[in-house]
């Protein structure tokens, strides 16, 4: 591929990832795999039994919130609240794809009694000293950017969220369209995956964006409980953009932030 056509093409992709990310990554401030189970929503009968867990305050969200420090590598943001997308901006054509659209968008689902954001972007790798233009070029678009949300629930509505999430991307496997702020998005697929450790339970989606005519975006898309917080987790990567290709679930940074969760 010429030069010209992967920049074409990088910024074809870039732009409907951004879209997506943008107003959800927009603040500034340096605050601080998959395997068999494919399609499994984790969880555990005793926390299903058990009471409902407290909902977490503003205060204790933002203790528990991912911070620089929790990380190896890659720079954690903060997000402030100013620049979040409200819930009656994000419109799935198919009621029952809305709450992925609103995953999609950093969106917290239901009533949430508190939230807080963050977003993370890791390190892309080096490229190899004979690589040429065109590989340069997509070595260093290779880094994950993820959104973290962190909203609480009272009377159960953590767990309802999880339920949602589950069934949405059950119904939607085959695609689904949305507005969001007045953007169109189509989603051409939607594919349940294993969700990541740490959460009493979890749903992990790949949902595939058609960003252009001969780009299609591979999307992470992660719910997970803790108690009564749930914690959002949207990554993109734009060589994956570019390529097509799929791309790694940061695990670490999940792990550290769902390990930060009571």
């Amino acid at each position: 591929m010429r030069t010209i056509a992967v920049r074409r093409t990088v910024l074809a992709a870039s732009a409907a990832a951004l879209a997506l990310l943008a107003t959800a990554c927009g603040g500034s401030g340096d605050e601080d795999k998959a395997g068999d189970g494919k399609g499994k929503t984790e969880s555990s009968a005793s926390a299903s039994a058990a009471p409902a867990a407290k909902a977490l305050t503003a205060a204790e969200l933002e203790k528990a919130a991912l911070a620089q420090a929790d990380v190896k590598d890659g720079k954690v943001t903060e997000v402030p609240a100013t620049d979040d997308i409200a819930a009656d901006k994000v419109k799935a054509q198919d009621a029952a794809c809305q709450p992925l659209a609103h995953l999609q968008m950093g969106v917290p689902a239901g009533s949430p009694a508190a939230t807080v954001k963050r977003s993370w972007t890791g390190e892309p790798e080096k490229p190899a000293a004979d690589a040429g233009p065109d590989e340069a070029l997509l070595a260093g678009l290779g880094a994950e950017k993820m959104v973290v949300t962190l909203a609480s629930y009272e009377d159960g509505g953590a767990e309802q969220v999880i339920k949602d999430v589950d069934a949405a991307a059950g119904k939607c496997a085959g695609g689904f369209t949305y507005d969001a702020m007045g953007e169109p998005f189509k989603i051409l697929s939607v594919e349940k995956t294993e969700a990541p450790g740490g959460a009493d339970e979890a749903v992990a989606v790949t949902a595939l964006l058609a960003a252009d005519e001969d780009v299609k975006t591979p999307m992470k898309l992660v719910v997970a409980r803790k108690g009564a917080t749930v914690a959002s987790f949207t990554v993109t990567n734009f060589a994956s953009a570019v390529t097509g290709e799929d791309f790694d679930f940061p695990t670490a940074v999940s792990d550290a932030q769902l390990g930060k969760l009571a």
